[in-house]
């Protein structure tokens, strides 16, 4: 069973006695829109629809030789204001027996529950055995998971991204590799933990991949080491999303040979292919900072801390015109849904 870091919080900002301090907060949401700066820059309108939080530089391009996140952004969606970095997954929609999709809203987690638009919960975790890390970089970018998987088996590269089908909203337990199979009582849960080790020179990579990497054995939690390839320990970037499906869980409307009904804005049926981007930009070296200190979930005496309703206010209008709210006939940008051999299926 993966240790879920949620489960260590015994109320808001609290955590268990034998875990090193961490950093676990909201950020709303910024804007639902196709724009991938890191796969597609430049590109107005991606293959596939994104929801994305951070700071309000997000924009088509981000080239890192040109721009500088942070002094370039004037307002972020996190509840640490020195946060201008983004972070970003695809959207979950619902297929409807009628062959309609209907894009399935966020609700806020745990004691982040006015977060506008539902938006994330963010964890930065130094270690669980007391071993020091090396924040980002300015410039450093990194993306977990893989769009085209549609199988366990190569979901399990991965081993660290999961679903957690919420019995209640406290529910930690149980986590899958693939999309749950029955409705959830309380919507589900997606969990994106990213590689914990960097090869130390490239804040990036033309896979924007190949320069980080799990353990070479174990997990970061269970103090499992880097391989030598990549020797130098990051902190352990881990997103929660919840996703209210329970508007969808009347089984009369879903698919009538029983599988479940919801797919990714990527067109996976499946869960497999679940994946994250983020691109740091954290101002100065605030995050090395908070690595280094005594920080209790949103609690960070060396931070600047912004209230949730703060960071609601902060925004960026899409660029790409579409209909991403109503019953659509087929996925924003006809992303068709596939099966493992790459096949569509709808």
């Amino acid at each position: 069973m993966l240790p879920h870091w949620s489960s260590m919080l015994v109320g808001a900002g609290t955590i268990l006695p034998g875990a090193s301090a961490l950093l676990r907060f909201s950020c709303s949401q910024l804007v639902v829109e196709r724009l991938d700066p890191l796969v597609n820059p430049g590109v107005v309108g991606s293959p596939h629809l994104h929801q994305v939080i951070g700071g309000n530089a997000f924009n088509p391009s981000m080239d890192p030789k040109t721009m500088d996140i942070p002094s370039t952004a004037t307002c972020t969606t996190c509840t640490f204001a020195e946060d201008f970095s983004n972070y970003w997954t695809a959207v979950m929609f619902f297929r409807a027996r009628n062959g309609t999709y209907k894009r399935v809203p966020q609700k806020g987690n745990v004691y982040f529950e006015e977060s506008n638009g539902g938006g994330m919960t963010i964890y930065y975790i130094p270690s669980y055995q007391n071993t020091t890390v090396t924040a980002f970089k300015p410039g450093f970018r990194m993306i977990t998971g893989n769009p085209a998987i549609r199988t366990e088996e190569e979901a399990m590269k991965y081993r660290q991204l999961t679903y957690t089908c919420l019995q209640d909203p406290m529910t930690r337990t149980n986590e899958t590799h693939g999309m749950p199979k029955e409705p959830c009582p309380a919507g589900i849960m997606a969990n994106l933990r990213f590689p914990t080790c960097w090869d130390g020179v490239n804040l990036d990579s033309p896979d924007h991949a190949s320069h980080v990497s799990y353990p070479e054995s174990g997990t970061f939690e269970e103090g499992g080491p880097c391989p030598s390839t990549h020797p130098v320990k990051i902190p352990q970037l881990f997103y929660e999303i919840v996703w209210d499906t329970t508007p969808f869980n009347d089984k009369s409307e879903w698919p009538e040979d029983g599988s479940q009904p919801f797919v990714w804005s990527y067109g996976d049926a499946t869960g497999f292919g679940n994946h994250g981007d983020y691109m740091f930009g954290w101002k100065g070296n605030a995050l090395q900072i908070a690595m280094d200190t005594n920080c209790n979930g949103f609690k960070c005496p060396e931070l600047q801390y912004q209230e949730i309703k703060e960071g609601n206010k902060c925004s960026v209008k899409p660029v790409v015109d579409e209909d991403i709210d109503g019953w659509l006939t087929e996925l924003p940008g006809g992303m068709p849904v596939t099966d493992a051999s790459g096949k569509p299926i709808y």
